[in-house]
């Protein structure tokens, strides 16, 4: 037995109705997705850090969540692994003439346009809905999917000219924010308004904004320790130190390069 047949086997025998494991068994695709899109993002957190010893784990971990929702769907009689491995390898190949094929493309750019053209024309053989955003799934992670609508958008000819273009937007829009302040409601759509255009100047700077905010997550976690310990050698912590003192030592923690 290989070792993917095995991890197949693992789960078949976690998920037995008698012989399993009462937390596997009770677990549906609902109640699960959540834990794949947490493993996604625990892959992307070791490529971050350069983990290749925790990218190895993270990516069993990520393999796990296929396995599980595989053998969900072929207790249901849906499909198999087997049959998530075919589609994907179909799909590799048909998505690659260049590769399995007699077609040749120029450079990286252009396949990037043909990979889309393939994918417009498999959206249309499954669907009727002509818009350019259609096949979208709405259950992507907010930045990404506000990353390919701009996208897909702008290959349609709806799209600034140049960066210049959004960042004008973001003056706008921040006078819009300012302008709501009383009003939670319109606030919120203000915001919304304010992050989507953020994540297209990203698009058109060629930058990953969901990097972007993990770097900055990971710097303010850093330096909020730092200040933690700045201040705990004085005997303080955050919660009784003043705004003044708060503001002096995140300052001096900048200013050190934490």
């Amino acid at each position: 037995m290989n070792d993917v047949a095995w991890l197949i086997d693992i789960m078949a025998r976690l998920r037995h109705p008698e012989h399993g494991c009462p937390w596997d068994i009770k677990q549906n695709f609902e109640t699960i997705a959540p834990y794949t899109i947490e493993e996604a993002y625990e892959v992307a957190d070791a490529i971050e850090r350069h983990d290749l010893d925790g990218l190895r784990d993270e990516l069993g971990d990520l393999l796990l969540q296929v396995v599980y929702h595989a053998r969900m769907a072929e207790e249901s009689g849906a499909f198999r692994f087997e049959d998530v491995v075919e589609a994907i390898c179909r799909k590799m190949v048909r998505r690659h003439p260049h590769v399995f094929g007699d077609e040749t493309v120029a450079d990286a750019g252009a396949q990037t346009e043909a990979w889309e053209r393939l994918k417009a024309e498999e959206r249309g053989d499954q669907q009727q809905d002509p818009s350019h955003l259609a096949g979208i799934a709405r259950g992507l992670p907010p930045l990404v999917r506000a990353g390919k609508l701009g996208r897909r958008a702008a290959r349609a000819g709806f799209d600034w000219q140049d960066v210049q273009g959004v960042i004008a937007k973001l003056h706008e829009e921040l006078a819009e924010l300012e302008s709501d302040l009383d009003d939670d409601v319109r606030l919120e759509d203000e915001i919304g308004d304010l992050l989507f255009t953020v994540v297209n100047l990203c698009r058109h700077r060629d930058l990953d904004p969901e990097r972007a905010l993990r770097r900055s997550n990971a710097k303010f976690e850093r330096r909020f320790r730092a200040m933690e310990m700045a201040l705990a050698t004085d005997g303080a912590t955050v919660s009784d130190a003043d705004a003044e003192q708060l503001d002096a030592v995140w300052r001096e923690v900048k200013r050190s390069g934490c």
